[in-house]
């Protein structure tokens, strides 16, 4: 009878143990899905567009009509943060409109062998979740460089959120314009992108 006992009671512990050890695991994930918060991009209310100084004439200028993206934000200690964006060269409409196809062949963007401009934040952390401070990685032609950019964070609804940015880099950096056309003295070579990125939440 007492062995009974002890075997029953053995056999309860495990049971319980095993109950524990089933009820840990599935709190793990979900524990980390609460610790993380994932926002999309709003495509129809944001907006992509740059500007390129030429010397005595109109500066070129235009916008990406297609990009993706999203933002992940580690609301438990703020410092696992991530950003991707992504671009797709071939949608870029410029005021320049006979100088497209050039715009997009070899000599500057070469979006057949390059068709994804990147713009990659990898982790980062903040503490003002207004006005954030980033440096961030950006890649076109196969050419990557850090950079440092300042955002503007503008809260609208709790599942709404507004980015505005300006970012400025040196298009001859990522061999946009190559053989005479990286010569600056005409088209200048500073490249302005100015982001207006509407974020909802998941």
């Amino acid at each position: 009878m007492k062995k009974l006992i002890l075997l029953q009671g053995n056999l309860l512990k495990k049971i319980v143990k095993n109950f524990c050890l089933i009820a840990i695991l599935l709190i793990l994930p979900y524990s980390n899905i609460i610790a993380k918060e994932r926002w999309i991009i709003e495509k129809n209310l944001s907006s992509i567009s740059f500007e390129v100084p030429i010397l005595f004439a109109k500066n070129v200028s235009g916008e990406f009509k297609k990009f993706d993206g999203f933002v992940e934000i580690d609301l438990k200690n703020k410092t696992n943060n991530k950003a991707l964006l992504s671009v797709d060269i071939s949608s870029i409409e410029i005021n320049y409109k006979k100088y497209k196809n050039l715009i997009l062949g070899p000599i500057f963007f070469d979006a057949l062998n390059y068709p994804i401009g990147v713009l990659d934040t990898r982790k980062f952390s903040y503490s003002n979740e207004t006005d954030i401070k980033l440096n961030v990685e950006l890649t076109i032609k196969g050419v990557n460089k850090l950079l440092f950019t300042d955002l503007k964070v503008i809260k609208l609804t709790n599942n709404l959120v507004q980015i505005k940015s300006n970012l400025e880099f040196n298009r001859n950096d990522f061999n946009i314009g190559t053989g005479n056309w990286s010569n600056t003295t005409i088209l200048k070579n500073k490249i302005r992108v100015i982001s207006n990125i509407f974020l909802i939440k998941e």
